[in-house]
């Protein structure tokens, strides 16, 4: 019985398994990061990734460890602990709580829309789960204080709130249709205030621009400004899915006699329909730009710019990191 021959030491399990250069293969990646299955492996399970990731970086390769059990470590070891600090994070702030979460909040924000204080309390649980997230998966690099944590969080959850009523006063007089649509306003308007706001720092002092070789060649707030705006579109066509197709096979359904006698049945069967939309949403638009985003230097600011033609006169493209 010969021993299967010992992986090489060279694999870069620093980067994502796949290309991520394609959208295939951001997709493939982001399906690994949000899968929902990670929140339930034990925290034994979890260290032992941990020590396989560990070791494999400092050199030390396991006897008999595959390529698959490698990635599978480092997936797993991703899907738990920051990519910057290496501590453990929050269950509920993790990528992969982000489909049972969402799908819960969001299925009860499309049931219980009708009122004043459920829609207040609803909009008041998501942005609060939205504050947890973003504070989990802040870059190491800019620390959240808390006072801009709290404004952040005062300022979407008023906001997704003043969307909703005022919203919700205006289509009163609208078909039933619409008024199901005034949640994922709201959550989008939220998005729009809540996420600048979490990265106020970023569009003050910009965020880091490198080259191709990663060597950090300044800060612009030119590339922060494209990076949040990228992640803003992608987290409200992360929502759209979710909170767009539910209401219309609902409204569908509400009018057949089997929901009328089972009324109970209305918030478990929106949420799962949000959670299935939510399953193949949150990856997909996860995918929609590189995590690597780029812009062209001549997009930059003037003295950035400036600063960057003294080192490199011939430099075209500049990449950066856009978050999540």
């Amino acid at each position: 019985q010969k021993m299967p021959p010992s992986l090489p030491a060279t694999i870069n399990i620093r980067e994502p398994r796949w290309d991520q250069s394609t959208f295939q293969g951001r997709a493939k990646h982001f399906f690994m990061v949000t899968d929902p299955r990670n929140l339930l492996l034990s925290g034994a399970t979890l260290e032992e990734a941990r020590r396989v990731v560990e070791d494999y970086r400092a050199g030390t390769v396991p006897p008999g460890l595959t390529e698959d059990q490698l990635w599978r470590a480092k997936y797993i070891y991703d899907s738990a602990f920051h990519p910057d600090t290496g501590e453990k994070m929050l269950l509920v702030g993790r990528m992969s709580a982000q489909v049972p979460m969402n799908m819960t909040i969001t299925g009860c924000m499309l049931t219980f829309y009708r009122t004043t204080p459920a829609v207040l309390f609803w909009q008041w649980v998501n942005q609060s789960f939205n504050a947890v997230v973003n504070y989990t998966n802040r870059s190491g690099d800019a620390p959240i204080t808390p006072s801009q944590l709290g404004t952040a969080y005062v300022s979407a959850t008023t906001g997704a709130v003043v969307t909703a009523l005022g919203l919700r006063s205006l289509t009163k007089h609208l078909p039933a249709i619409i008024g199901r649509y005034v949640p994922f306003a709201a959550v989008a308007a939220a998005n729009c205030i809540n996420i600048p706001l979490m990265r106020q720092r970023e569009l003050k002092l910009g965020i880091p621009v490198t080259d191709e070789n990663g060597n950090r060649l300044g800060e612009s707030t030119a590339a922060a400004q494209k990076a949040i705006f990228q992640v803003v579109v992608s987290r409200i066509g992360m929502a759209a899915p979710a909170m767009a197709i539910p209401p219309v096979i609902m409204n569908a359904l509400e009018k057949r006699a089997f929901l009328k006698r089972y009324p109970y049945l209305n918030a478990p069967l929106q949420v799962g329909l949000v959670g299935l939309c939510l399953v193949f949403a949150t990856p997909l638009c996860c995918a929609l730009f590189p995590q690597k985003s780029s812009m062209p230097v001549g997009r930059l600011e003037p003295e950035v710019q400036a600063r960057i033609r003294e080192k490199d006169p011939w430099l075209e493209t500049v990449y950066f990191n856009k978050g999540l």
